[in-house]
């Protein structure tokens, strides 16, 4: 693609989601969502293959149908109250018609069934996009709202995201589909905790973020795409393997690492509220999260022997690709001891 082009895109990509988080019209943070869905759906499509072009058609149809479901649910508040502002959303059958449309953007279960086939349909960056940049849009929208929309149909989708989101990714082996289901799992925390502490949502979701790009950064160096590629990483880059295994452990939510902070706090503000259950619920299916999380690093690093040899091997190849900083990376996971200063 040309590279004005691309610049273009990514441009227009960023600047819409900056208007849904900034806007409390609806007309504008629809404007928002289009402009950011009409971004990235080239850049879905920019490798001439089906696949591709399967992945940008799912993605712009689910797109467009949630943006519609949005449009509509606005104006039919607007329509009965007068107002186009969105912290005012009381009209009975909208706060419901929201939470849908938020949750099929987001890819919450039972309406996650684009997300996996999207980014398997991409590569590595594009894919990285879709888990990252795209979910600012619609958790600032939902952020905005959450005084509004129904707790209890929030709380089921939480469960129903956790569950699934472990229990699906159990028997992957494409990396971009467990990266997909990945962020199902994690999004379901955030779901869980969103009406009772937006300030613990925005520090879970910014700690999902550094961890799901750190991991895309260590995969799309080693040009990994399945499992079976993850059992030859050591012999490729010892400190990539190295890393990898700390990442995955952090995306587990193992201590002394950043992503065990985020979950336990969630846990500890549902047992104040009294929500026990649920509670539980999130903490045995994290279980199943953590059992795709080391089958990942037993491939990668636990089967292979980190011994070295005299001799270089001939197909370790120099890298074409410049290095990520591996350092930085894991100063970044290891960030547990000042978590508590960034969340307060």
């Amino acid at each position: 693609m040309n590279p004005y082009i691309l610049s273009l895109l990514i441009s227009n990509l960023a600047l819409g989601a900056i208007i849904t988080a900034a806007s409390y019209h609806w007309f504008l943070a629809w404007v928002g969502l289009e402009l950011n869905t009409l971004a990235i759906i080239p850049i879905l499509a920019k490798r001439h293959h089906p696949r591709a072009t399967e992945a940008a058609t799912k993605y712009f149809i689910i797109q467009a149908t949630a943006s519609s479901i949005i449009l509509l649910s606005s104006t039919i508040n607007a329509w009965h109250t007068g107002t186009w502002d969105i912290t005012q959303l009381t009209t009975s059958p909208t706060p419901i018609m929201l939470t849908i449309a938020l949750a099929m953007k987001l890819g919450l279960v039972p309406l996650h069934f684009w997300l996996p086939e999207v980014m398997q349909g991409t590569d590595m960056v594009t894919a990285l996009i879709i888990a990252t940049w795209q979910k600012l849009p619609p958790i600032s929208l939902l952020c905005m709202t959450i005084n509004q929309l129904p707790t209890m149909l929030l709380l089921m989708l939480a469960i129903l995201s956790t569950l699934i989101g472990g229990w699906s990714g159990l028997n992957q082996t494409q990396l971009r589909k467990i990266m997909a289901f990945s962020s199902i799992g994690h999004l379901g925390w955030m779901a869980a905790i969103a009406a009772i502490s937006q300030k613990l949502l925005i520090f879970t979701l910014m700690t999902y973020l550094l961890m799901t790009t750190s991991m895309f950064l260590i995969l799309t160096n080693l040009t990994a795409k399945t499992t079976k590629d993850l059992g030859t990483m050591w012999t490729t880059s010892p400190t990539l393997s190295t890393t990898a295994l700390i990442t995955l452990m952090a995306l587990g939510g193992l201590p002394p690492l950043t992503g065990f902070l985020p979950k336990w706090l969630i846990l500890q503000e549902l047992t104040t509220n009294h929500l026990i259950p649920l509670a539980t619920t999130l903490a045995l299916a994290s279980l199943l999260s953590l059992m795709f999380y080391m089958r990942l690093t037993y491939i990668t690093t636990l089967t292979t022997s980190p011994s070295t040899t005299t001799n270089t091997m001939k197909w370790r190849f120099k890298p074409t690709k410049p290095i990520y900083p591996t350092p930085m990376i894991i100063i970044m996971l290891f960030l547990i001891p000042i978590l508590p200063l960034i969340y307060t």
